[in-house]
């Protein structure tokens, strides 16, 4: 069914310039950026978000990545969204993200990751409303939704 993930293209994807090739792998997936908001996070929302890490050997540096720089903060809509945009992302260990996911080819380092996508409903019905309020989230058809 239509589902709605929270992807987040965090301060290095903006700094490498690589924002339109990971928005156009979304696209052409078939998916829709129903929100979009160029942000810079403070340390309380990146806590917030990232409460899961808290008290492991990564949490300090990731919040302290994360609040480097803009990022942009989305909402993707699809068919089967959290698990495709997982798929198209790869895992976040950068040694076992295969060459065709945005990780594979574009991550150098794990602690550098470009990219945050829910993993579950769950994730995503808790990460949507810490960004975006439900007026800035705009749902739309493309035309091809009743084929499938």
């Amino acid at each position: 069914g239509i589902e709605k993930s929270f992807v987040m293209l965090k301060p290095g994807t903006l700094q490498r310039r690589l924002v339109g090739e990971i928005l156009l792998r979304f696209e052409r997936k078939g998916l829709n950026i129903v929100a979009a908001k160029l942000m810079h996070i403070d340390e309380s929302l990146a806590k917030i978000h990232y409460g899961e890490h808290e008290g492991k050997d990564f949490y300090k540096k990731l919040i302290e990545y994360t609040v480097s720089g803009p990022v942009l903060a989305m909402v993707v809509e699809g068919d089967g969204a959290i698990s495709m945009i997982r798929q198209l992302v790869g895992p976040t260990e950068v040694s076992q993200s295969l060459p065709g996911t945005i990780r594979g080819d574009y991550c150098h380092h794990t602690r550098l990751n470009l990219v945050h996508a829910s993993d579950s409903p769950e994730s995503a019905a808790r990460e949507i409303p810490l960004f975006f309020e439900p007026q800035e989230i705009i749902s739309w058809d493309d035309g091809n939704a009743h084929w499938f």
